[in-house]
């Protein structure tokens, strides 16, 4: 039996029965995740659980129009008409329970999403973000020693302050070079006595069987850097690499790339985008908030965080999102 609430699916019925096909105009929602945990816990921030995507999925296979991304972004800028609710799903980074947890939910309901992966990770890599995290879930200790950030002593306490830290040290070390910020997240992992875990991202056969079960796969660079920290030089051969790694993998043409963090101007700048372009891939993804149409950059196109935990607030909000485009 459905898990939704009868408010919601009043409202599903309404948006999907009852609008003028032209009610919304020809426009593209775009979901991205990163990850999908098996349980919820503290540390979740704004990713989900299982229990949660089921029933985001489910919805989204009642009420609206799923496509493939390429697909509805080739179809909107050849000046098709898109079905009534057109939606894609997108994942980036490329953690392990992308393949584990979130494509066997997807296969459930019928329905497809493209993958960005960061290939460096691939195999056993960890994420300098991730260090972060596991050491503020694992750590043992009342408090961390944070001088080199400049947060001095900083109590441990409950999962949700660990949690609170674990963003607000994210968020100070996120625009340093790479160099600099690995090595400031290996201090706090050593200040908190935790090995951080070699397997929350995909293996090589993961990637491989999620093609090969409908799913686009897309590149998101090879060590997830902020480009524009980055010189021309070296984005270029971030980008490149990650998509001859990826079309190694699958076997077939890469299409689509995915910024890291993926903010306009913080993260990646116009030189970027003209990288992508030059570079032959037929679109690209930000992280904006907004819904696609025909007059957004192809190489920069808008994406929607699904944060609302209950169904009927999730459901107005990607339905309010393609309103107020």
């Amino acid at each position: 039996m459905s898990g939704l609430s009868r408010a919601t699916r009043v409202l599903g019925g309404a948006y999907a029965g009852a609008a003028p096909r032209g009610w919304f105009g020809d426009r593209l929602t775009v979901l991205i995740y990163h990850r999908v945990h098996e349980q919820h816990d503290a540390f979740t921030g704004d990713d989900v659980d299982a229990a949660t995507f089921d029933w985001q999925l489910e919805l989204l296979a009642r009420y609206f129009h799923v496509m493939p991304l390429a697909e509805a972004v080739s179809a909107l800028f050849a000046g098709e008409r898109l079905p009534r609710g057109a939606v894609a799903i997108t994942f980036d980074d490329g953690y392990r329970d992308n393949h584990d947890v979130a494509l066997p939910l997807l296969r459930k309901h019928g329905l497809s999403a493209t993958f960005f992966i960061a290939t460096g990770f691939l195999d056993g890599g960890v994420m300098w973000n991730d260090i972060v995290i596991e050491s503020l879930r694992r750590t043992q200790r009342d408090a961390l020693e944070l001088n080199d950030i400049g947060f001095g002593t900083q109590a441990t306490g409950s999962p949700e302050a660990r949690d609170a830290l674990a963003r607000k040290i994210i968020h100070r070390v996120k625009h340093e070079t790479p160099a600099r910020r690995l090595e400031l997240v290996e201090r706090i992992a050593e200040h908190a006595g935790v090995v951080a875990p070699d397997h929350l991202m995909m293996r090589t056969d993961d990637v491989r069987a999620m093609f090969e079960s409908g799913m686009e796969i897309g590149a998101h660079t090879v060590t997830h850097p902020i480009l524009c920290k980055t010189d021309a030089a070296a984005a270029k051969r971030e980008i490149e690499q990650s998509r001859s790694v990826l079309q190694g993998i699958t076997g077939a043409s890469v299409s689509g790339f995915a910024y890291p963090n993926g903010r306009p101007g913080d993260d990646y700048t116009q030189r970027d985008v003209d990288l992508v372009r030059e570079l032959g891939f037929d679109y690209a993804m930000s992280t904006r908030w907004d819904v696609a149409d025909r007059g957004s950059d192809r190489f920069a196109l808008p994406r929607v965080n699904p944060w609302d935990a209950t169904s009927l607030r999730w459901m107005l909000r990607v339905i309010a999102a393609r309103a107020a485009a």
